[in-house]
């Protein structure tokens, strides 16, 4: 894991906390070297003041109002993929009314994820603008290493602005520090000018950072990162997006100026596989998280690093707490109980072809009792399973009652970067060539192992289609699918198909799939015996002698709870408010809307 050091910066400045507009005592973030001279010249006339301020820009990353708990588990839902707490009374200020798309412009959790994003940047923004002008940026043993922190810089700013455009559009856009003094009332910029401005960064980031196996064994962005997120900030500045000012879904005319930008940075990652590479097994880079190691052909590119459970509402995750399947009672192997918030929508099981490897990976559905041993969970209630409580090597941490369990968060893997690849591809070529229709069969041929996947077709149409499954199928409980609808101006027909699909489901109960589903488990933990198919029809008997049986269908999916998916979807509710705190403190500042 990084450890992260102490940061330094100039005596005053804004942190970004609500937005920009509320000046911060330094003394509460900061260690001020006690020195005449300028602060910031003193921090960075050091590799190592350099390195420890750049350490400073990834931290933000971390904890509960970022990537370890709020951007990864609270914001990607609802979606197709899974749910944020179906059950539950805090629509509005809490979780369940970012899930529901009826978030308030008070919510804590927007306004935190906001300010982390916002101190992100503006240490982010210090260290571009003081590397250069270091004196080891210009030449000497340590200019590799210098550059290598400016590259990084630059890439970490991209990625907290792209966090910001994706989920509140347009907004504040500063590129310099802030200064004591400084007119803190900033205009909103248009997102698409930050996103370009973010892909020209990121290009020259390029050539400074070096690839994985030169950049040694942390967890710091390496070459791979800087063109992976450069080839996914052009794929969604390409896509279609909210324009909270003509109020409507638009796509750049130019969009194929950044499709050849995807193609280009994906085929330079795909020409080096010594680098990254899709391992064998689709459990592998997920078990690699749980078990605190990487993976082994290092197929997640860029991973947020969470320090541990020191502090973990600051600098650990929730993965494995809030995630996994729920631990429904106090036991000696599992600690206390979890939460078992991200439930899979009802039908994204389906999704799957039964010989889909990735489906009981990404799917959990079982909990754990006190025994432990596993029980077998209704079609709603199906957990996911990539962060798993249970796969953790710490076998003192896993029995803990510890929130944090010190799994980091898979910002980007290679196999996106095969389909990046193959969709770019298509686009421009209206339909894809033989590398795109390899790059896509390459990573459905991983997801069903030994078996053979379902042909798809190679116009432009049925390849469009096959991505946008594969897609779904891949990187489910990753926070991916609800953007790649909204990129696709996908999401409310989506909705709209997954509540007819249950309403028929409902009404043509046992035509088609199983009411019960009849198991065995261990008297201690062990796997599930499932005794019938998920696929055909079940009897409607009592569960036979030694067996279990659990409603699947019968009585779980009900109206209430089908209604109740997205319920508060809107068009312009794709995107989240703007805090209200920061709207009050900057007179420049406009709310999306329907806010």
């Amino acid at each position: 894991m990084i450890t992260i050091k102490p940061f330094f910066r100039p005596a005053l400045v804004a942190l970004g906390l609500a937005g920009f507009t509320s000046l911060v005592s330094c003394k509460d973030y900061l260690e001020v070297e006690p020195t005449a001279v300028d602060t910031s010249t003193a921090v960075f006339s050091t590799v190592s003041g350099a390195y420890n301020s750049v350490i400073g820009a990834y931290a933000p990353m971390a904890g509960d109002a970022a990537y370890g708990s709020r951007i990864s588990t609270y914001f990607p839902y609802d979606s197709e993929d899974f749910l944020n707490s179906p059950t539950g009374t805090d629509a509005g200020d809490g979780r369940r009314g970012i899930a529901r798309y009826v978030s308030t412009t008070t919510n804590a959790d927007v306004r935190n994820a906001w300010n982390s994003l916002y101190r992100g940047i503006e240490r982010a923004n210090i260290c571009i603008k003081y590397i250069p002008s270091m004196t080891q940026y210009a030449g000497g043993t340590d200019q590799a290493a210098v550059q290598r922190l400016y590259g990084e810089a630059l890439t970490l700013r991209a990625q907290y602005y792209f966090e910001l455009v994706r989920n509140w559009g347009d907004v504040p856009a500063p590129y310099e520090p802030t200064v004591t003094g400084q007119d803190l009332n900033i205009v909103r910029t248009k997102r698409n000018a930050i996103l370009d401005r973010m892909i020209a960064d990121l290009a020259l980031a390029t050539p400074l950072v070096p690839w994985r196996s030169a950049a040694g064994s942390d967890e710091r962005i390496s070459k791979g990162a800087v063109k992976a997120l450069r080839a996914r900030l052009a794929l969604y500045r390409a896509s279609f997006y909210y324009d909270p000012e003509s109020k409507s879904m638009l796509q750049a005319a130019d969009r194929n100026t950044y499709y050849e930008i995807v193609r280009t940075e994906c085929n330079d990652i795909m020409n080096n596989r010594a680098e990254h590479d899709l391992n064998a097994s689709f459990e592998e880079p997920f078990r690699a998280i749980c078990e605190y190691r990487r993976d082994v052909k290092h197929e997640t590119i860029f991973e947020i690093a969470m320090g541990g459970t020191t502090s973990p509402s600051t600098t650990d995750s929730k993965l494995g707490y809030a995630t996994g399947p729920r631990v429904t009672a106090i036991s000696a192997a599992y600690g206390s109980t979890t939460q078992g918030s991200i439930v899979a929508t009802p039908t994204y099981f389906y999704a799957f072809d039964s010989t889909d490897t990735r489906r009981d990976i990404t799917l959990a559905p079982y909990s754990i009792d006190a025994g432990p041993k596993r029980l077998h969970t209704t079609s709603v209630s199906i957990y996911d399973g990539k962060f798993r409580r249970e796969w953790s090597s710490n076998a003192s941490l896993r029995s803990s009652g510890a929130q944090g369990m010190g799994f980091n968060w898979p910002l980007i893997r290679f196999s996106d970067v095969l389909l990046m690849y193959a969709e770019a591809d298509n686009e421009l070529g209206n339909g894809p060539s033989t590398k795109a229709i390899s790059a896509l069969n390459e990573v459905r041929v991983r997801g069903y192992g030994a078996a053979t996947p379902p042909a798809v077709g190679t116009g432009y149409a049925a390849f469009q289609t096959a991505i946008m499954r594969e897609r779904l199928l891949e990187f489910g409980g990753e926070g991916i699918r609800k953007y790649d609808l909204i990129r696709w101006n996908r999401l409310g027909a989506t909705f709209q198909q997954i509540k007819t699909t249950l309403n028929t489901q409902v009404a043509n109960l046992n035509a088609v799939l199983p009411q019960y589903i009849y198991y065995t488990t261990p008297t201690t933990y062990g796997p599930l015996r499932i005794l019938n198919s998920y696929y055909k029809p079940s009897a409607t008997v009592a569960a036979p002698t030694g067996t279990t049986r659990v409603n699947w269908i019968s009585s779980a999916i009900t109206a209430e709870r089908i209604n109740d998916i997205a319920s508060g979807f809107t068009e312009a509710h794709q995107l989240l408010p703007i805090p209200s705190e920061s709207i009050n403190l900057n007179n420049k500042l406009t709310q999306n809307p329907g806010y």
